[in-house]
């Protein structure tokens, strides 16, 4: 790490990440550690990733190569020797014929901090094999748990998969792998494979099911948006809002708020009445529109909140107030997180850079500057 620079640049002013463009978990990875001060160059083929994103994409410097010439292997290895971490998202196998393979660098750079994030692992049967996120989470178990009204599974977005069990846990491997350098002085390799990641997500459930506290399957499941009081209703106006008073307390203040009959406050204990208590619930929550049921219970502790779309979340008063969003470069994007009371994250615009001009410059321009 380079220590000249300013700890008021975030957590990790000085690190240098070499990241390599790849489509979901590599970028969202590198968009953390650059939020956190870390300087970071993008390697990138001619034409970009195919999925251009002003707001996961900041941070980086990007430098366009052909990886599959020799000059362009040459320009990452290069940069590879001055780097403290890698990030690529190739399937196994890939970069070790590009030459540019954990063990070529980390013979010349023993200190390299090397990322590798893939769905299926880089060993096992399915290793080598295309996938996406439904894919992965479908393995683990999570896609099965995640299921509709009609009992078919829905995908969450790819939120669980490339996000959830992907680059979060690659986050969390690189600045593991970098805090034991500080005791060896030695890099290391990080396998994150989302496989892996989902499955660790799914350890609550997995240890509740052995003994009986908890049912998967989505008629018994308090979680799954078939209990009354952890579901979302559909008000007068269309909006809708969600619900989540799972404690005997909370769920007597939204029955006593609310003015519901009284023969729902017995509770949610018993699956056979969900059904009815949920029909219940729809007709009352119907009788009013969203906003006037936030006049009655945002801030209250019956577990409420409206369900906002993105563009109506960045102007909710609580996540103005908080400053979730901000404005760069006239694109409203989330700010850094999580939030640090010393050295302060920060988001940055990317900047294009020559290949003859790549290299550990210093801090890019941020937001201000």
């Amino acid at each position: 790490m380079n220590p000249s620079r300013d700890p008021g640049a975030g957590p990790l002013a000085g690190l240098r990440v070499l990241e390599f463009a790849g489509i979901g978990p590599g970028p969202h990875c590198a968009m953390l550690l650059a939020d956190m001060g870390a300087e970071v160059i993008r390697i990138q083929r001619e034409g970009g990733n195919g999925w251009p994103n002003p707001v996961v994409d900041r941070g980086r410097r990007v430098v366009t190569l052909d990886i599959r010439e020799p000059a362009g292997q040459a320009h990452c290895l290069a940069l590879a020797r001055d780097a403290d971490v890698l990030i690529e998202g190739f399937r196994p196998g890939v970069m070790e014929r590009l030459g540019l393979g954990p063990e070529a660098l980390l013979a010349v750079n023993p200190r390299l901090v090397y990322g590798r994030i893939t769905g299926w692992g880089q060993d096992g049967p399915l290793a080598t094999a295309a996938g996406h996120d439904i894919n992965y989470i479908a393995l683990s178990g999570a896609l099965a748990a995640i299921r509709d009204k009609d009992g078919e599974p829905v995908p969450p977005l790819n939120l669980v998969g490339d996000f959830g069990g992907g680059s979060l846990f690659l986050t969390v491997g690189i600045l593991a792998a970098l805090l034991e350098r500080e005791r060896s002085g030695r890099g290391q390799v990080v396998d994150a494979a989302i496989v892996d990641g989902v499955s660790s997500l799914m350890s609550f459930f997995a240890g509740l099911l052995p003994g009986g506290r908890l049912s998967l399957a989505r008629e018994a499941n308090p979680l799954s948006g078939a209990a009354p009081n952890y579901r979302c209703y559909r008000c007068a106006d269309g909006g809708e809002i969600a619900i989540g008073p799972l404690e005997p307390k909370f769920w007597a203040e939204l029955l006593e708020r609310i003015d519901a009959p009284a023969w729902l406050r017995d509770g949610c204990a018993d699956p056979a009445q969900w059904a009815e208590q949920g029909a219940a619930l729809e007709q009352l929550f119907a009788s009013r529109t969203r906003e006037q049921w936030c006049a009655l219970l945002e801030g209250s502790d019956a577990c409420f909140a409206p369900v906002l779309g993105l563009e109506e979340a960045a102007s909710h008063p609580h996540m103005q107030a908080r400053g979730v969003y901000q404005l760069l470069d006239g694109v409203l994007q989330v700010a850094p997180t999580p939030r640090f009371s010393r050295t302060p994250g920060q988001a940055r615009a990317s900047v294009e850079v020559p290949a003859e001009q790549a290299g550990w410059q210093g801090p890019l321009r941020g937001c201000g500057d």
